[in-house]
């Protein structure tokens, strides 16, 4: 209720939306560099014009409000642009996965009714499969766009009648009346899950939503203003964290790459003077095993936000040597990404190195975009115990999490049931409030009774030195009921056997938690470096389960 003699209008409310942060970075750090790939460089005042005459040409293509316009690209100039550039023609973006195929392309296509598609010239035969594919279905097909690299432009070999992304930014107009949300809980974005465990599900993004987590962001990486950003996240994965709004909120410089390589993550960071990066555990990877003569300490620290399975304490020691600051966060795409972080406390300085880093592992506290964060036992909804045991699932109340599921009502209702998020990780609360994950409700391995941390197990794998990269599964025990499976990957080189691991891991692990079969194998992952255990689970299943006769005794 309004006090006496106060009221809400023009003067003091307007609905909030990142489209803000170009607008005001055009003005503030109109000369410096925004975007820096190759030997193509931008400034922020330039950025800001490309940005308005690309919406003033989106809407020329007959797209109207609230329509759907989506992009398969890689981390380029153009797929940064798009991000201001389709809602500042009162679209909703749609960052499509590189790494599908033609049918998942159509299938996206054709659920979210996008009216053009933006593609990057190497992935233009997906794309026109994709459409072949939707024509059998549907006349109205989305208008194609195609991006070319710069020294492309003017290819005279592109098919005659092809719309090409450089024309639609020459031929806009700069007096164009950028779009700006009347409420701003209008959709900006439509993000599309990974699939890691059913079919993908279309997640609906706000102006205000990505606009408070873009500055959460910014928060939780300590970001100065005029930050050099390394794109080595796939801005299609969550719009890149909310961090293409972010770095326009700063100022900063981002340095676009097509491939991510370790080689060029250390040219770059060199070269440029990069200050922040962010990136998936198999990204880590790549910098910790990159060859000797280009993995070198760094000449400034690095901060580097990670998400997904919790680094083992190896990598956090391997990359902090290296000079990188790594920043664990958790989040899923229906919390914009980036969702909590496990914010370091002075009085860890004096622990032991393995106890910091499992300290660090932690998936930790809410930032200040979410409300809530709580573990909670799913059926009565009461939080559970502080006492670092109790295993309950993972759940959010805030201004960051997304308006629910595109066309998809009954999974919406079902993931709010209750007035709170349920991410479907279980996880268990420390007694100082810092959540710790142990699976994913469907990874949780229950053998003879007891919970198994498919995440606790994969950690102590991962820290033997010829392992580069594991995942572990349930696989069907007649005697158990479920032992862990354990897929492993070694690092090229070395060896280890079955033997081997399994004894490791008992003498770290009570001896139930070890895992009964080792596989040797590299591991089916997503484009945003997750590891698709359903398939490996399928692998598990076709294995066969295990003998009662073999050594069932766990003492």
């Amino acid at each position: 209720m309004a006090m006496e003699g106060t009221i809400q209008c023009e003067a003091n409310y307007v609905p909030l939306t990142p489209i803000s942060f170009l607008e005001r970075s055009a003005v503030v750090y109109d000369n410096n560099v925004s975007i820096s790939y190759g030997d193509v460089t931008y400034t922020w005042s330039q950025t800001h014009q490309r940005c308005i005459k690309l919406a003033s040409s989106i809407s020329q293509l007959g797209v109207s409000p609230s329509d759907v316009v989506a992009v398969l690209a890689p981390n380029i100039p153009a797929m940064y642009e798009l991000h201001f550039g389709v809602p500042m023609s009162g679209a909703i973006l749609c960052t499509l996965n590189t790494r599908h195929d033609s049918s998942m392309v159509s299938g996206l296509l054709k659920h979210s009714d996008a009216k053009v598609l933006f593609v990057d010239h190497e992935l233009l035969d997906i794309a026109k499969g994709a459409l072949q594919i939707l024509s059998k279905s549907t006349s109205k097909l989305p208008i194609l766009v195609l991006i070319l690299e710069p020294e492309a432009h003017n290819n005279s070999s592109v098919s005659p009648g092809i719309l090409i992304y450089e024309n639609l930014i020459a031929q806009g107009k700069l007096d164009f009346e950028v779009k700006r949300p009347k409420d701003e809980c209008h959709p900006i974005a439509l993000n599309y899950t990974s699939g890691t465990t059913s079919s993908p599900k279309g997640v609906v993004y706000s102006h205000r939503g990505t606009y408070l987590n873009a500055l959460s962001t910014i928060l939780v990486n300590d970001m100065p203003s005029k930050p050099v950003y390394l794109w080595c996240l796939p801005m299609f994965h969550c719009n890149g964290w909310c961090l293409p709004w972010s770095i326009a909120a700063q100022g900063g410089t981002n340095v676009c790459q097509r491939n991510v390589t370790g080689e060029g993550i250390f040219d770059k960071v060199f070269k440029h003077k990069v200050t922040h990066m962010a990136g998936a555990p198999t990204i880590l990877n790549m910098i910790l095993n990159s060859p000797p003569e280009i993995r070198k300490p760094l000449p400034r620290k690095v901060t580097m936000m990670t998400g997904g399975a919790p680094p083992p304490p190896a990598v956090f020691f391997r990359m902090e040597e290296l000079g990188f600051e790594l920043v664990h966060s958790y989040g899923l795409t229906e919390t914009y990404g980036s969702a909590a972080t496990c914010n370091w406390k002075p009085e860890w300085g004096g622990l032991s190195r393995d106890a910091q880093a499992k300290m660090k592992a932690r998936q930790g506290v809410h930032h200040v975009g979410i409300e809530v964060l709580d573990i909670k036992d799913p059926v009565t909804m009461k939080s559970v115990p502080a006492d670092a045991k109790t295993i309950g699932e993972v759940m959010f109340r805030g201004n960051t999490v997304a308006n629910g599921y595109f066309k998809n009502l009954k999974a919406t209702q079902e993931a709010f049931k209750g007035g709170w998020f349920r991410s479907g990780d279980l996880g268990v609360m420390h007694s100082d409030g810092y959540i710790e994950l142990k699976d994913r409700a469907k990874d949780i391995i229950i053998s003879g009774g007891e919970n198994i941390s498919s995440i606790e197990l994969e950690g102590v794998i991962y820290s033997h030195p010829s392992v580069v990269d594991v995942a572990v599964v349930g696989r069907a025990d007649e005697y158990w009921g479920e032992s862990p499976c354990a897929f492993v990957k070694l690092k090229e080189g070395y060896n280890a056997t079955e033997e081997e691991i399994i004894q490791f891991c008992r003498e770290r692990l009570p001896r139930f938690m070890a895992p009964r079969t080792v596989v040797f194998s590299d591991l089916p992952k997503t484009s945003t470096g997750k590891t698709q255990k359903f398939i490996l689970k399928e692998k598990a299943k076709a294995m066969g389960s295990l003998s009662k006769k073999k050594n069932n005794s766990r003492l």
